[in-house]
């Protein structure tokens, strides 16, 4: 097992995506940002909805993912946003002492 999580949310689109994940980059919250364009299905208010989003996966660290969570509710336009950790079993070294170093 690793210090490395990844922590998944989604946005409507990339334009409401990009300046929540400038500010977890700059602030040392999370050291690369991904997006991938989804097709996301849930009940909401007891409807069924089948929504285009942006799927942002987030690589951080363990040590700083109760900062980050903290960060990304503040800045999150969700009502309810989806902030889901996932732990790292492992990975490449170089991969993720980079990873340490640029997060706080």
């Amino acid at each position: 097992m690793t210090d490395a999580c990844v922590v998944l949310t989604t946005f409507e689109n990339r334009d409401q995506a990009r300046p929540v994940i400038d500010a977890l980059i700059s602030e040392r919250l999370a050291a690369c940002v991904q997006m991938m364009d989804i097709e996301s299905s849930y009940t909401w208010q007891g409807v069924v909805e089948h929504e285009p989003e942006v799927l942002v996966l987030i690589k951080t660290t363990t040590a700083v993912y109760p900062m980050l969570e903290k960060r990304l509710a503040e800045l999150h336009p969700y009502d309810v946003p989806e902030i889901l950790q996932i732990p790292v079993a492992s990975g490449s070294r170089a991969y993720l002492a980079w990873m340490a170093e640029n997060t706080r």
